[in-house]
């Protein structure tokens, strides 16, 4: 939200855009409240009802980020006038397909006329009050999790210009269509979007006052992500995503200039970065967090 933009100051707005988090929460009752967000993007992938199911995927995730379960959800379309229909029906039915995996209900949506198809959703879900995760919640002591490997901008990129193995692009496709659906208890959390993971840990770390500390080799990587890093297949994003993030990050020991490049990697329906108690670790740990030092990010390398 820019400066200056007004806003109802109401109380029941549990999470807003103060702290950059996922989704807006908004309390219903002492027991029940709203998870708000929208979510959509161009084409990615070739296939059309691929890419309607990374999209559902992707706008969904906000909602998982916020320990929520998703509800309704409302397509939103840009197409052209003169576009393959079928492309559409099969983007639709892609979509509609994650949804249904989701137990979300698809009530409605809007469409309009563009030159460049661009599709998602905007979701609304439940949570209870006390038991929001926002990206203002990690602790001290926390171990940091993260659920899905990284990579999927360099092997999209890399898909774009040809030279992306056919073993890959399927690694990636199945790591960004899987839902972040998960049981787990949690402090705090953020998924790891377009930002890339520096830059939504650094709003984790800015919004929790804490350091998160990275361990290099323990991030998971994308078959081929590396690979295709170290050849130039770098999204236009990441350059934006490295100026934004890189002042709050400081690498200690020896990382690879590719692997760190994919640190400010923008991803597509990336996983959940979760800070939870060490003993309630539920998937890869590639971190703790810290009382703020010096830096926001510190990441280990050799």
């Amino acid at each position: 939200m820019l400066p200056g933009v007004p806003r109802l100051n109401d109380p029941n707005v549990l999470v807003g855009f103060d702290t950059a988090d996922d989704a807006g929460v908004y309390r219903l009752s002492p027991e029940c409240a709203l998870v708000q967000t929208v979510d959509f993007f161009t084409p990615i992938v070739d296939d059309p009802r691929t890419y309607g199911q990374i999209a559902a995927a992707n706008a969904l995730s906000d909602v998982y980020a916020m320990g929520g379960k998703p509800l309704t959800a409302l397509s939103v379309v840009c197409f052209p006038k003169n576009g393959d229909l079928d492309d559409l029906k099969e983007i639709l039915h892609g979509g509609a397909e994650k949804m249904i995996e989701a137990g979300c209900a698809v009530v409605g949506g809007h469409s309009v006329d563009d030159d460049e198809i661009k599709f998602g959703y905007a979701v609304t879900g439940l949570v209870h009050p006390d038991r929001i995760w926002t990206n203002a919640g990690a602790r001290p002591g926390d171990v940091l999790v993260l659920t899905k490997p990284i990579g999927t901008g360099a092997i999209t990129t890399a898909l774009k210009r040809g030279i992306a193995k056919d073993e890959h692009v399927q690694a990636a496709i199945a790591s960004m269509t899987r839902l972040n659906r998960i049981e787990a208890e949690a402090h705090g959390c953020t998924d790891i979007t377009g930002f890339g993971l520096m830059g939504h840990a650094r709003e984790m770390a800015l919004a929790s006052g804490v350091t998160l500390e990275f361990h290099a080799a323990a991030i998971e990587l994308l078959p081929g992500a590396l690979e295709y890093s170290a050849a130039g297949a770098r999204p236009g994003g990441q350059k934006n995503n490295r100026e934004f993030a890189s002042c709050s990050v400081r690498i200690e020991g020896e990382i690879d200039e590719a692997l760190e490049a994919l640190l400010y990697d923008p991803q597509t329906s990336g996983g959940l970065l979760l800070a939870q108690s060490p003993g309630k670790a539920s998937g890869r740990i590639v971190g703790r967090v810290k009382e703020r030092g010096e830096a926001a990010i510190v990441v280990r390398g050799a």
